[in-house]
């Protein structure tokens, strides 16, 4: 079986890759210049045991697709003010003083 090709604008091209640069993967670096976050607090977010961030994995470099990370970041949104002693009491307890 031959396989076809094309000629685009005078280029005989053997085969084209079709790739979308609105939804790039992303290094923990590039990543960093995008959300204005630090290498370091993202990869606390990778390991993250109640919301991790997702991401791929290829040998050594972790990868995170722009469009996945900005739905992670929707889910952290706020809509008006916190109740900032409540969350404070939340993330730390205080805890029960013994009797003198």
């Amino acid at each position: 079986m031959t396989e076809r090709v094309a000629q685009v604008r005078g280029v005989l091209a053997e085969r084209v890759v079709v790739s979308s640069e609105l939804d790039p993967f992303l290094s923990l670096k590039a990543l960093t210049s995008y959300s204005n976050l630090s290498v370091r607090t993202l990869r606390a977010f990778l390991t993250d045991p109640r919301h991790p961030l997702p991401c791929y994995r290829v040998g050594a470099k972790i990868l995170v697709r722009r469009s996945e990370f900005d739905s992670w970041m929707r889910q952290h949104r706020h809509v008006g003010s916190a109740n900032v002693d409540r969350l404070m009491a939340e993330m730390f307890p205080v805890p029960p003083t013994r009797p003198r």
